[in-house]
């Protein structure tokens, strides 16, 4: 199996970028972030990496639109609007 390029859904602050790159190439993110932060400071270059990092580098696949991890906290209502659960 090959080895490819996601953007991480569990290790991410904006859009997964960094976190993916870390996990592709075993390292720490927080030592990508820094790198970025670094360009990001030189000209806003890493500004533009990011965004055009973030447009190409795909999902990864083994997530699903509305995983658990997406759904807000319940707040103790029903969906029928009759007030709280018992």
């Amino acid at each position: 199996m090959t080895k490819r390029l996601y953007r991480s859904k569990d290790n991410h602050y904006i859009g997964g970028v960094c976190g993916g790159i870390a996990e592709y190439f075993n390292i720490d993110p927080t030592l990508v972030r820094l790198g970025l932060l670094v360009f990001a400071l030189m000209g806003g270059s890493g500004v533009l990496a990011y965004i055009i990092a973030w447009c190409v580098i795909p999902e990864h696949p083994g997530y699903i639109d509305g995983d658990a991890h997406d759904v807000p906290p319940h707040h103790g209502h029903d969906d029928s609007g009759n007030g709280p659960r018992p």
